[in-house]
């Protein structure tokens, strides 16, 4: 009898095989977060033994984790694949954009506009993401099969039904699909793969000790674009990060889970998902991730 993570796998490998069946320029999101990372994994074993039929695409903000941005580039040589950066920083620079600044700006809301350029400048009409639904309220209203309009928009009301299984492609030219194949996975789900798998991750997953310091209830690193106000006090603590996005918006938590056996342990209790837990970019408003979405975020 298959367990559950088997069929997630079997899930998942049928989904990528039927978007590069069916459509014409997929590509795969790859920020070199724990996500992205298990999607190449099954992108690998969808195709093996030959290679990915489609490149992989970071929308860089400039203010990535150095480790992060270290095993990207590390993990796409490895595997052979194809990486495409869009940058934030030369949207900004082409003035697509404007830069924020102050104690408390994030690039994180800029990347929608780099994404969706990108998407347009390569004609991509299907793009692989990372998303599951057990992350957050929105997310969990998204289909595996996401239509997104000629604008990159997407709503949330006009969802295509995804009955026994059978996903509904078709588009019209300039529109887009967001896929999601992992999206029935849980956090749980991904680490156990992770472990049985033993998949290389970045080192800010596991615990490690570094400056932080306290801020809305979460503990922010002190990075080269992010610093403490006048009234937050830097420590050195040991933390791991559960998710490792922008560093503007992104928090550690306080763990010493040092092995994937561990942040197993650690993940099966946990109450709070990791978006909950250590997203700043999701607490600014109750419908933040939603309102991002519809404008073509991730």
């Amino acid at each position: 009898m298959k367990s559950s993570l088997s069929g997630l796998i079997d899930e998942s490998v049928t989904i990528i095989r039927e978007v590069a069946a069916e459509f014409e320029r997929p590509v795969l999101l790859f920020s070199g977060g724990k996500d992205s990372v298990v999607m190449l994994h099954l992108a690998v074993r969808a195709f093996a033994p030959a290679r990915i039929p489609f490149p992989v695409m970071h929308i860089d903000t400039g203010h990535n984790f150095s480790e992060v941005i270290e095993f990207r580039d590390r993990c796409v040589a490895e595997m052979g694949v194809q990486l495409i950066v869009g940058s934030v920083q030369a949207s900004i620079d082409a003035g697509r954009i404007a830069d924020v600044s102050g104690p408390r700006a994030s690039r994180n809301p800029l990347q929608t506009v780099t994404l969706l350029d990108s998407i347009a400048e390569h004609k991509f009409d299907a793009v692989f993401g990372g998303a599951r639904r057990d992350e957050e309220r929105a997310r969990a209203k998204e289909r595996v099969y996401s239509h997104r309009d000629s604008f990159g928009q997407w709503d949330p009301k006009n969802q295509r039904p995804e009955l026994w299984g059978i996903y509904n492609g078709r588009h019209n030219k300039g529109e887009h699909f967001r896929v999601f194949p992992i999206s029935n996975w849980t956090e749980l789900d991904i680490w156990t793969f992770i472990a049985e798998h033993n998949i290389d991750l970045p080192s800010i997953y596991y615990a490690h000790r570094r400056p932080v310091f306290r801020r809305d209830n979460m503990w922010m690193a002190v990075t080269d674009f992010l610093q403490p106000e006048p009234d937050e006090v830097v420590e050195e603590q040991l933390v791991r990060f559960r998710t490792v996005g922008d560093a503007t918006c992104t928090a550690a938590i306080e763990s010493s889970a040092s092995t994937v056996d561990d942040i197993i342990a650690e993940t099966s209790v946990a109450r709070v998902t990791e978006r909950g837990a250590t997203r700043a970019d999701d607490r600014m408003s109750e419908a933040g991730m939603e309102d991002r979405k519809r404008t073509g975020y991730f």
